[in-house]
């Protein structure tokens, strides 16, 4: 495990330089009356290609804050945000967001919510050549059956789906995953969280997700970022997950370092960071 203070132990890519850095970065709001709030300070996180990183801590420590800074939707107010060397300054397709509430649009199939993406960032590829690619992801999320169908007349769990497909089919570098899971039922929860690590084993693009559940968190990730209580947050700790992938969920939580880490990121949100309203 490491600190914000310490250097991380994760494997340095064989590229010269990092996949994803937040260097130095803080987020100040100016407030009506003159005032300045903090949300972040100081955050600085390095981030390999292709891995699996979860982001955890209490509401309003800027989890969100950090991720739409990835993501393009925000800018830093001090530091950078850069991608395989480049400032981050704007939303880009190479990287795709997916909320907890799905952000589909109702009145068209599940197909068309694919299609969308897909023809928006591939104008010069034929309608086949779209089709074809849609067709692709909804069926490596389970949905081949349901691409006729709107969102209203499927689950949850099956708009999340449509929601990663569409993610995915644009091939992004960077998912950046805002509690996907946080609004389903327990199992169903987990059977996506299962097809969550099938796809990302698939295709290995860099996972950045946030999530308020150290269970699921264990079971994604490669690294665990704990965040300090906001305003002025900042990244408390880094967890590595040292369990080897492929991973059987029941395997793993048999296992005496599952529950260590497990007591030891509990230890660090309700006892070294407790939140006194949460």
């Amino acid at each position: 495990m490491t600190t914000a203070t310490q250097t991380q132990t994760y494997p340095q890519s064989t590229s010269q330089q990092p996949f994803l850095v937040v260097d130095n970065v803080s987020k100040i709001y100016d407030l009506p009356k003159g005032d300045q709030y903090t949300v972040l300070q100081n955050v600085n996180l390095t981030v390999q290609k292709g891995e699996f990183i979860c982001v955890i801590g209490h509401s309003g420590c800027g989890k969100t804050t950090l991720l739409n800074m990835v993501s393009g939707f925000s800018r830093p107010t001090i530091g950078e945000v850069r991608l395989q060397g480049q400032p981050i300054q704007s939303p880009g397709p190479d990287r795709m967001v997916v909320f907890q509430g799905y952000a589909l649009l109702p009145w068209m199939t599940v197909f068309d919510n694919v299609y969308l993406g897909v023809n928006a960032v591939y104008p010069e590829k034929s309608k086949a050549e779209k089709s074809q690619i849609v067709k692709e992801h909804l069926a490596m999320v389970g949905l081949a059956d349901a691409i006729e169908k709107k969102p209203p007349e499927i689950s949850g769990g099956m708009k999340q789906r449509v929601a990663i497909a569409r993610a995915l089919a644009i091939r992004p570098e960077v998912l950046i995953l805002d509690e996907p899971f946080g609004a389903l039922d327990a199992i169903t929860k987990e059977e996506l969280q299962e097809e969550l690590l099938k796809i990302w084993n698939h295709n290995r693009c860099t996972v950045l997700m946030i999530t308020h559940d150290i269970d699921e968190a264990l079971f994604l990730a490669d690294r665990l970022v704990m965040m300090t209580n906001g305003p002025a947050a900042n990244i408390g700790e880094i967890m590595e997950i040292p369990f080897s992938r492929p991973r059987d969920r029941t395997r793993i939580m048999d296992t005496p370092e599952y529950y260590k880490l497990r007591n030891h990121a509990l230890d660090f949100l309700y006892n070294r960071f407790a939140h006194d309203v949460d």
